[in-house]
């Protein structure tokens, strides 16, 4: 029995991560990345630790032309909370955050994504 989700063509399917970066759909990118799903987008981010809430308004304003309902933060290796910064932001603009390690966001976006869910994928490099 075959139990691969059916993703319409077109959509963002992160394949693969490690090495400092991700395989979306065929493509490599290196560094920190937004995942959406129609197009992903390096994430201009230096991380050193917490994640500072600048850092979130490149998601805020893409997600003002491709609605964002859940927000995936891979924060790498391991779990790491959003600040209540980050998590009061979210909540301004009705957006669910999930932080996780960059593993289960890269798995939990393709689930999301075979949903049809508006979502975005946030992810730091392992």
């Amino acid at each position: 029995m075959d139990i691969t989700p059916l993703i319409p063509a077109g959509r963002q399917i992160i394949e693969a991560y490690g090495d400092g970066g991700f395989r979306v759909s065929g493509q490599r990118y290196e560094g920190p990345l937004l995942v959406f799903p129609h197009y992903c987008v390096g994430w201009n981010i230096d991380f050193q630790g917490e994640i500072p809430p600048a850092f979130m308004d490149q998601i805020f304003d893409i997600g003002k032309t491709h609605p964002i309902h859940i927000l995936l933060l891979g924060t790498g290796t391991s779990i790491r909370p959003a600040s209540k910064e980050i998590k009061a932001l979210c909540q301004r603009f009705n957006i669910v955050i999930e932080p996780m390690d960059t593993g289960a966001a890269c798995r939990t976006y393709n689930v999301l994504l075979a949903e049809g869910r508006n979502i975005c994928a946030a992810l730091l490099p392992v």
